[in-house]
């Protein structure tokens, strides 16, 4: 599979930033599910945006001049030339990426490991975890919206150039895992489907 260039963003939009298209009227706020309500918190100003949907994740890139990456795009951010596991290279640790480690309350925490935050971590908090591109947090934290539609096959029967996923489905991509994952959902291979 081949790929023209492409540009993407280094960091993840923070809670700051997303105001500010709410404020200007092109977003919703992110709903609120079973997080601490980071988004209405100054203390929390530079984490990540967590639960927007796709269509306003989809709106804001549009608005900016920008797209939603396309899902074969993410990976190899992640990846690099050499197909890496992780965007580090072949194995993930805590100084890394966040992921459920010792601060983590879920039965599938990683005790060998503690990286500090028992949720989501500040924008760009492992620096040491980037990508060979200098992408931040592409493993852990929280899951990336694509503009794919979901298709579980999709890709293994795929052989072109600059993939644009399947023409319609049910469920819109994610990928990178996120803060409460084990260590093995956040290889740059792995793929999570949402209703967007």
């Amino acid at each position: 599979m081949r790929l023209d260039a492409f540009y993407i963003d280094q960091y993840e939009m923070t809670n700051a930033t997303y105001r500010k298209y709410v404020e200007a009227g092109v977003c919703d706020s992110p709903d609120e599910i079973n997080s601490v309500s980071y988004y209405g918190d100054v203390d929390y100003a530079e984490y990540p945006v967590i639960y927007v949907s796709w269509d306003d994740a989809d709106t804001y890139c549009e608005w900016r001049g920008g797209r939603l990456p396309m899902e074969a795009e993410c990976e190899k951010a992640a990846r690099g030339e050499d197909g890496r596991v992780f965007p580090r290279g072949y194995e993930l640790k805590s100084e890394v990426a966040n992921f459920c480690d010792q601060d983590c309350e879920f039965d599938w925490a990683n005790t060998a490991y503690k990286n500090g935050y028992a949720d989501t971590a500040p924008m760009g908090s492992y620096p040491e975890g980037a990508s060979p591109y200098g992408v931040m947090d592409l493993a852990g934290n929280v899951w990336e919206w694509v503009a794919d539609w979901y298709d579980e096959d999709y890709y293994g029967s795929y052989s072109g150039k600059n993939p644009q996923g399947p023409s319609g489905g049910e469920y819109r991509v994610l990928r990178s895992g996120s803060w409460n994952d084990d260590v093995y959902l956040l290889r740059a291979a792995n793929r999570f489907r949402f209703k967007y």
